[in-house]
């Protein structure tokens, strides 16, 4: 384990150091380039951190980040790998971008090429600001993955338990029961002659007459609520006296003796006597009609 660990640290190592010199290798051509395009000479010591570092940007970015996110990371560190490509290329073709004695803003002979290379060179900061950030950004609110947590060590799954192999019962199983197999006398052969022992039947002892099963019959009992069935029909209502009209006066006399003319109305008097409100109407007439000639008879 120790020697794996080693291992991949001398490898990271050895990659930092070829990606240090091949960025200073790249850092000398991409220097005179933007001193070619305009740049003074602090812009064009960091030109170059702006190229190849957004690319050591992007590839920590395809480390971190999986799907769509890795594939765009991938694009853009696929793309500024071309652009320093073809900038090193130009700076290996124009001797004189080495001393810089080249004209102010021209890489190349031919015009559409000057100005794509032109184009090119002055983008790679703008396009290192947008694509960094955003590379930045994916990182930073990317979730990984969780990894299922690992219970059983390494070492102790290679060794072999011999206990662990049988089930653990708290009785031990019983052994296998074989039969007991008596052989029955068969016939026995003397010479060409055949003689069986005699078998003696069993005696047959009487049974009992079986009792008679009384069945009876058993009503259901059923756990449902019985349910409404409509309106109970008039036979099964219990009979109501009714009154006579003269019961009914009676009754409405003794229920407003001391009610006022205003309150004497069929809605009360149906109420307080519960009579139809035909006989609540009669009844009202009366009273009020007797009510009027006690008061005359008293004037």
């Amino acid at each position: 384990m120790n020697l794996h660990r080693k291992g991949r640290a001398a490898l990271v190592l050895a990659l930092v150091a070829v990606v240090g010199m091949a960025f200073r290798v790249s850092w000398n051509a991409l220097r005179d380039i933007a001193g070619a395009v305009g740049a003074d000479a602090t812009a064009a010591t960091l030109y170059p951190f702006v190229v190849d570092g957004l690319m050591a940007l992007a590839l920590i970015a395809t480390l971190v980040l999986a799907g769509r996110d890795r594939t765009f990371a991938l694009r853009v560190l696929g793309a500024y790998t071309a652009a320093s490509l073809i900038l090193n290329y130009v700076h290996g073709l124009v001797p004189e971008l080495h001393g810089r004695t080249v004209d102010w803003g021209r890489l190349a002979d031919w015009d559409p090429a000057n100005w794509a290379l032109v184009l090119l060179a002055t983008s790679l900061p703008v396009g290192s600001i947008y694509f960094g950030s955003d590379l930045v950004a994916k990182v930073l609110h990317h979730r990984p993955t969780p990894i299922p947590a690992v219970t059983a060590n390494v070492e102790e799954s290679t060794e072999t338990d011999p206990k662990r192999s049988m089930a653990d019962l708290p009785v031990s199983t019983p052994e296998s029961i074989t039969a007991n197999v008596t052989a029955l006398p068969g016939p026995v052969a003397v010479g060409f002659l055949k003689s069986t022992l005699p078998v003696k039947p069993l005696p047959s002892i009487p049974l009992p007459p079986a009792a008679p099963i009384e069945r009876r019959a058993v009503a259901a009992q059923s756990t449902r609520a019985p349910r409404a069935t409509g309106r109970v029909p008039e036979v099964a209502k219990s009979p109501r006296p009714r009154r006579t009209p003269e019961a009914l006066l009676s009754e409405a006399r003794a229920a407003t003796a001391d009610w006022p003319d205003g309150r004497v109305t069929a809605e009360g008097i149906r109420r307080a006597v519960r009579t139809s409100p035909a006989n609540a109407r009669l009844l009202r007439d009366t009273l009020l009609t007797e009510r009027a000639a006690s008061a005359a008879e008293v004037a």
